[in-house]
């Protein structure tokens, strides 16, 4: 090994640690704040693309984590939100965790995945960019690497809440 490869090895590693302390300072802010509402869940904790990514979820099937993920996730974002400063607080270092609580962003991540290739599919077939409706942060990221994926490339357009996907001829 040179010595670059070693000290790429020990910042990964580095790294690694840093996410994975990010993962449980969240799961410590966040089942505080299970037993405050008086909600049952688990935390999982993992380390996916270089970021902490925490999910709440329930055995039971339980419908009442739906209470904290909301009309179209805005709690859930919220709740990101503040696990993120919470993590801020303690490690004085921004946060790029994810949260999930019972499984809907990754039941979101599938369909906008969908949405991203359909309309790579409809820019090949037409040659013509397609538009879609304003999105979140995430959910253009999501739709943005679909895009990437089918072999095209998108761009988002206009500003925040009302930003949006526009998807390109090659």
């Amino acid at each position: 090994m040179t010595e670059g490869t070693t000290s790429a090895a020990a910042e990964g590693a580095d790294t690694l640690t840093r996410l994975e302390q990010e993962g449980e300072i969240a799961a410590d802010y966040l089942e505080g704040l299970l037993d405050i509402a008086d909600l049952d869940g688990d935390i999982d904790m993992d380390v996916e693309a270089d970021r902490a990514s925490v999910s709440i979820i329930s055995d039971s099937g339980s419908r009442d984590l739906q209470k904290l993920v909301g009309r179209d996730g805005e709690v859930l974002e919220a709740l990101q939100e503040l696990t993120r400063l919470a993590v801020h607080r303690e490690t004085g270092d921004r946060s790029r965790l994810m949260l999930d609580i019972a499984g809907y962003r990754a039941k979101k991540r599938a369909e906008l995945s969908e949405l991203g290739a359909k309309a790579a599919a409809e820019v090949k077939s037409t040659g013509e960019p397609v538009k879609l409706q304003p999105m979140t942060p995430f959910e253009r990221k999501v739709v943005h690497d679909a895009v990437k994926s089918a072999g095209l490339r998108s761009e988002s357009e206009g500003e925040e809440p009302q930003r949006f996907v526009v998807v390109l001829p090659a």
